[in-house]
């Protein structure tokens, strides 16, 4: 059974230092699983959105300002952070798989793009309430293994982008685009797990040297500027894929299935590359592993779009694991920099991934319209490499360390 622990062993007294936090891998588990059933539902869009594009005549940079709408919420990310810094959000994340659960089950039923723009917002504005708090309280958690209570919590994430395309062409196979409605009771089931498992918990807030978000700024832009260009560069080819490859499939011949299938593929192998990931980083250091998978990634991309038939699937896998599993390494950079300023720095490194991702998708799907899905995954690639130039401007993980010990 998983039980929370006591508020106690949690969190450190607040003259503890980072070497002295105790470690709850319950209560990161915990956490992770409700990052799984979230997930899935939100992963529900890109597997549909051939047949929604379809069934409502889109476009493709209309097609790609729906995934927009789901992200562009992710603006009040850093207000929450802010808030999660002062009062406990346990509750919006109690609420957020539910929420998200009912916004994602009814695209299907939605007569237009107005409703479904709608119905995508408030999965949006769930999942902004979901990712700001979760991770502070699993960095907590995670004593000073902070990369692998990432990398744990990313697993539930990616586990579900992998599997809910599956889900989500099943569902629809069995019940039509209208059925999954039909899906709803298990992100209820979830919430009431979250609940009973952390009724209990309830985090310290952080100890903060200032209430300004000037000086937090000040503080936080170390770390939090060349992160930004890391993000944005990476997204081209992050949102290209996660996005767009069922589409560009569907187009070139695979059924739905496939192309689905094929997204899964992706996104399991993102798990993997997040689990691992994040639990090197711990060893050998953040900047070494950014740099490697940064610079892998994108000659993955080239090899992936000059092969055809079965081989790529083990490509596939490869780039899966190497596109998806920078984000656990960098929230823990974030967690480990930002120690009086946990919230509000994990809801500014959410607004960045995700309103980022909102903005790139619609680039990439007005470029797509115009030059075609191949070319325009190509120029993504490219993009993508300029990434690893950033990593040069993150301050060195020893001399964070340093600060904390002497905190």
């Amino acid at each position: 059974m998983i039980t929370a622990q006591p508020p106690s062993s949690l969190t450190p007294s607040p003259t503890s230092t980072a070497t002295e936090q105790p470690s709850d891998p319950i209560t990161v588990a915990t956490l992770a699983g409700g990052h799984f059933v979230h997930d899935a539902f939100a992963s529900f869009l890109s597997p549909l959105l051939p047949l929604l594009i379809q069934k409502l005549g889109l476009s493709l940079t209309l097609a790609g300002s729906l995934s927009a709408m789901q992200s562009l919420p992710s603006l009040v990310n850093p207000l929450l952070g802010m808030i999660g810094d002062r009062v406990s959000l346990r509750w919006l994340a109690i609420v957020a798989p539910t929420t998200t659960a009912v916004a994602m089950s009814l695209i299907g039923v939605a007569p237009g793009y107005i409703v479904l723009a709608v119905l995508l917002l408030v999965a949006g504005i769930s999942s902004a309430c979901w990712h700001t708090p979760t991770p502070v309280i699993v960095a907590r958690a995670a004593g000073k293994r902070v990369g692998m209570g990432m990398s744990v919590l990313m697993l539930g994430g990616e586990l579900a982008r992998g599997l809910g395309p599956l889900i989500a062409v099943g569902a629809v196979s069995l019940w039509g685009l209208e059925g999954l409605w039909r899906l709803i009771p298990f992100g209820v089931f979830a919430s009431v797990v979250l609940y009973w498992r952390t009724r209990n918990l309830k985090p310290r807030m952080a100890q903060r040297k200032t209430d300004s978000w000037a000086e937090t700024w000040v503080e936080l832009r170390r770390v939090l500027l060349p992160i930004a260009g890391i993000v944005l560069t990476r997204s081209f080819m992050s949102i290209a894929l996660s996005v767009y490859l069922p589409t560009m499939l569907t187009r070139e011949g695979d059924s739905l299935l496939e192309a689905g299938g094929a997204l899964s593929l992706l996104m399991l192998a993102g798990a993997i590359g997040s689990l691992v990931t994040g639990t090197m980083s711990d060893r050998i250091g953040r900047r070494r592993i950014l740099v490697t998978v940064l610079i892998l990634s994108p000659i993955c991309m080239g090899f992936f779009l000059n092969v055809h038939g079965w081989v790529m699937a083990p490509i596939l896998f490869v780039m899966g694991f190497m596109t998806n599993s920078t984000t656990p390494v960098m929230m823990a950079m974030v967690q480990e920099y930002a120690t009086g300023h946990p919230a509000t720095a994990n809801g500014v490194y959410m607004a960045l991934e995700f309103v980022g991702g909102a903005v790139i998708t619609i680039i990439v799907g007005a470029l797509a319209d115009v030059v075609g899905l191949r070319t325009a995954f190509a120029v993504c690639a490219f993009i993508a490499i300029f990434g690893a130039l950033f990593v040069l401007f993150l301050p060195n993980q020893k001399k964070v360390v340093s600060t904390l010990m002497k905190e």
